[in-house]
């Protein structure tokens, strides 16, 4: 498990947390746009097969989940505003689903690495579901992150060297869009 610990400068260590909100190509794109993330990894996790491939996990039967490792720096953005640009960005009602996309790699899950962050994550799902913030029960999972793989390297940055694919065009671009839109104080320059 990661500790949380400071740096010799004296500040605060980087942290990383892993999210699942449905296809990683997306959630990737917007994540890489985010202020104080430093680095964004699409993968796998929380399945039973080690190592699984993309064709594997797309078959539904790995227990996997499409999710992004973000590791981010806490002196430049939270944890609580991750994951409120995380429930922006995809639907946490829809157990299995995003969109068009379905199967339990699709999943909405929050993959904490310390206890901390367990918390925060604990206590967002409550408070949304006890403000009835989306009219539906939240059904975003919080496990411990575990069995992790990264994602084969065409998976990596894919919104970004395909800009004009069609399933980009989409749904990852507008993604981007209500990001850059909804949380300007986080974006990149």
């Amino acid at each position: 498990m990661e500790q949380n610990t400071t740096t010799e400068a004296g500040g605060a260590a980087p942290q990383t947390i892993t999210l699942g909100g449905g296809c990683f190509w997306c959630t990737e794109a917007v994540f890489v746009q985010v202020r104080g993330i430093v680095d964004v990894e699409s993968g796998y996790s929380n399945g039973h097969v080690n190592q699984p491939t993309y064709e594997q996990v797309c078959t539904g039967t790995t227990g996997h989940n499409e999710v992004v490792k973000l590791v981010y720096d806490p002196a430049q953005i939270s944890l609580r505003a991750i994951l409120e640009i995380f429930y922006v960005i995809h639907d946490p009602t829809t157990l299995n689903r995003q969109g068009n996309d379905s199967g339990t790699q699709y999943r909405s899950g929050i993959y904490y690495s310390t206890p901390e962050q367990k918390q925060v994550a604990e206590d967002m799902v409550s408070a949304l579901n006890r403000d009835k913030l989306f009219g539906k029960p939240v059904v975003t999972e919080v496990l411990a992150l575990s069995n992790y793989s990264a994602a084969e390297e065409y998976h990596q940055d894919f919104f970004e060297k395909n800009p004009n694919q069609g399933y980009c065009m989409a749904v990852a671009g507008p993604k981007v869009a209500k990001f850059r839109k909804t949380f300007s104080e986080y974006a990149k320059a």
